[in-house]
């Protein structure tokens, strides 16, 4: 019995060295059988995440109409298509660096396409890097357009911090610091940078639109790194979740999806529409709940997808208390 324990021990430390040290795809196990279809690739560009990119861009825009009537519609879908492309580049880029590490070996939610071993790594990252040349140009176009040619500087800024999120040799997003991304660059850049090329001004309610935003997508991160926190502690990805633990986790979650609702009653005050924004919380309630109650972590991926919607809906309902 007891030489039939140790060879347990000695396989299960075996088994997480193995996780910890493969970085090499090709030497894992395929997860999924079978050809890629164009399915796979959507799934990659993980489409469940694309209103994170789309609210502060809706948010923004609304503030620059509440200024006047005077704002470009074609600018704001342009800064709409920057953001859908980063966005769609760090997911591309995020499958990329976690699946040749070995982070993705043994994930909780769809499988990615570099862990499955079905893709070619190189093919991954280059389909990554294209999203982010599209988003480049577009930007581009609209620092032209406008004349505005400090924002070079922080575009650039948003493309190395996307690669950087999980990318490079010392990935910030491991250390706890992604939380601090997706706040600075998904929210108040992506707004605030949104409402400047239209009006050329950031009123008080660009701002407060911003830090809603930014809370909403730190919320699914930390959801999502809920979901995988026991295969991040396997592998060394020391997430914000990691670090602080699953109930810490949930409280923090909790304040990023209510804490928006108290900006839209702070709103509400100069535009009183922006109470319609409470109507989000039929999405954002039920996603703290599978939060605290959850007991399988793929259930997770079902708050990911509603804390994301409540994002997009309170995106819409302050974009017409701001119109209105």
């Amino acid at each position: 019995m007891a030489a039939s324990s140790q060879r347990k021990k000695k396989n299960r430390r075996a088994q997480r060295t193995t996780s910890r040290t493969s970085g090499n795809p090709a030497r894992r196990p395929v997860v999924e059988a079978g050809p890629v279809t164009a399915s796979d690739w959507i799934g990659a560009a993980r489409l469940r995440t694309l209103p994170l990119a789309i609210a502060p861009v809706v948010i923004g825009t609304g503030a620059a109409r509440s200024t006047g009537p005077e704002f470009h519609w074609v600018i704001a879908l342009a800064c709409l298509a920057v953001a859908v492309l980063l966005q769609i580049g760090v997911n591309f880029t995020n499958d990329y660096s976690d699946g040749v590490r070995g982070t993705d070996a043994h994930r909780v939610g769809p499988a990615r396409l570099t862990a499955s071993g079905r893709v070619r790594p190189r093919t991954v990252l280059i389909i990554g890097l294209i999203f982010f040349a599209l988003a480049a140009l577009v930007g581009l176009a609209i620092v032209v357009r406008t004349g505005q040619w400090w924002m070079l500087a922080v575009g650039a800024a948003c493309i190395v911090a996307a690669w950087f999120y999980t990318g490079g040799k010392r990935p910030y997003g491991y250390y706890g610091l992604g939380e601090v991304f997706v706040f600075v660059f998904f929210g108040l850049v992506a707004t605030l940078g949104t409402t400047w090329v239209q009006i050329f001004d950031l009123p008080q309610q660009a701002w407060l639109g911003a830090i809603a935003a930014g809370l909403f997508a730190c919320a699914v991160l930390l959801a999502n790194n809920l979901r995988d926190i026991d295969q991040d502690r396997e592998v060394g990805k020391r997430t914000l979740t990691v670090l602080i633990g699953r109930r810490a986790t949930q409280v923090l979650f909790t304040l990023f999806v209510l804490a928006p609702f108290g900006i839209a009653v702070l709103l509400a005050l100069l535009f009183p529409i922006a109470w319609i924004s409470l109507l989000a919380l039929l999405a954002g309630l039920p996603a703290i709940l599978i939060v605290w109650t959850y007991r399988q972590p793929k259930e997770l991926v079902t708050a990911l997808a509603l804390t994301s919607l409540t994002s997009l809906l309170y995106a819409v309902a302050l974009f017409w208390a701001f119109a209105g």
